[in-house]
């Protein structure tokens, strides 16, 4: 890697981790973490003011630890990223306030990016440049959308579908509640499905009718259908199939996911499709794509897990590529805006 590449610290908010990356171009220096999902887990949810002050107890700390991993000086810095939306505007604002005072003491410049855009722009941590447009299938707790994509890391995103109701995350963690799995959801209907049927209940595919929008979301039907089938076998006496309803419910969710995600790049002529987004790190969600794309000759990009939940890397990652592309820095005045548009990339 070139030493001119840009040097960009990444700082992540938006929701219960603390994410600070260090990128020098593509490459990935140090991606800390710190975590708040535990002192959630008993709420059954995220709390947005235990998430905040988690943050600022955290921020500090997470800076040194990634400048330790990276080996760098945070004098070295070419660049501060932030996520300055979408998310939790107290989380975010904490963020936002860091990195504007790092900037202003380092005299460095600041990026306010888009979270979701990040989720995108990772991907170049793992695979590196791509230098045609694809299609990306973005998935997380507050989103699901399809984008045209022409440059990973660049300004110009176009959303082509997205959830009219519940996000495909938010999904799973009702479902996994409701269950009685636990939270975060994700992981924890992942885990049972695996000893689950995922053909054993015929759980509805929302909006896959020929009428329906080719590329918008709805899992709110599905998920009253997982809870209506639950509660008729409690109520009949009988026995609860946890990991059968697990695996049929993720295999409704990734079904249509994966389906409208081809669907996309098939209609644009395009041959990448790139998933981002925590709920990306879905074995099955990665696995059922990844046999589709096969069959359908496109080329399929993903991160490692650990890419694909929120980090600061990611965030980094994307200010890294604004950078090198000469955009114009943000001021100290860029607001937390907890809903920031998708097609937003720099604030």
């Amino acid at each position: 890697m070139a030493t001119d590449e840009p040097l960009v610290l990444g700082i992540e908010t938006s929701c219960d981790e603390t994410g600070v990356g260090i990128v020098r171009g593509t490459e990935l220096l140090a991606d800390a973490v710190a975590s708040s999902v535990e002192e959630h887990v008993r709420y059954g949810g995220v709390v947005p003011e235990v998430a905040s002050r988690a943050h600022l107890e955290a921020m500090i700390p997470t800076v040194r630890r990634a400048c330790e991993q990276a080996g760098v000086q945070l004098s070295d810095l070419d660049g501060i990223a932030v996520t300055a939306g979408p998310g939790l505007a107290g989380a975010l604002l904490v963020g936002v306030a860091a990195a504007k005072a790092y900037s202003l003491a380092l005299d460095t410049p600041l990026y306010g990016v888009n979270h979701l855009s990040a989720h995108v722009a990772v991907d170049l941590l793992e695979h590196g440049p791509l230098d045609e447009a694809c299609i990306a299938l973005l998935v997380s707790g507050g989103h699901s959308s399809i984008l045209q994509v022409p440059v990973v890391g660049g300004q110009e995103l176009t959303e082509l579908g997205a959830t009219l109701d519940d996000a495909a995350g938010e999904a799973f963690d009702k479902v996994a509640r409701l269950l009685g799995l636990g939270f975060p959801g994700g992981p924890l209907i992942d885990r049972a499905a695996r000893e689950g049927d995922p053909d054993a209940i015929a759980f509805p595919r929302g909006l896959t009718g020929p009428q329906d929008p080719a590329f918008a979301f709805s899992f709110s039907g599905l998920k009253t259908a997982v809870a209506r089938w639950v509660e008729a076998r409690q109520r009949a006496g009988e026995p609860v199939p946890l990991a059968d309803v697990a695996a049929s419910f993720q295999e409704a969710v990734v079904d249509v996911l994966s389906t409208k995600a081809i669907r996309a790049a098939r209609e644009a002529g395009i041959d990448y499709l790139l998933l981002g987004g925590g709920v990306a790190a879905n074995s099955r969600l990665r696995e059922l794509t990844a046999q589709r794309c096969e069959r359908a000759g496109i080329r399929l990009r993903v991160p490692r897990p650990q890419l694909c939940t929120d980090n600061g890397a990611m965030v980094a990652a994307l200010g890294a590529q604004l950078v090198r592309a000469g955009a114009t820095p943000s001021g100290l005045d860029i607001p937390a805006d907890s809903s920031l548009p998708i097609v937003e990339v720099l604030v």
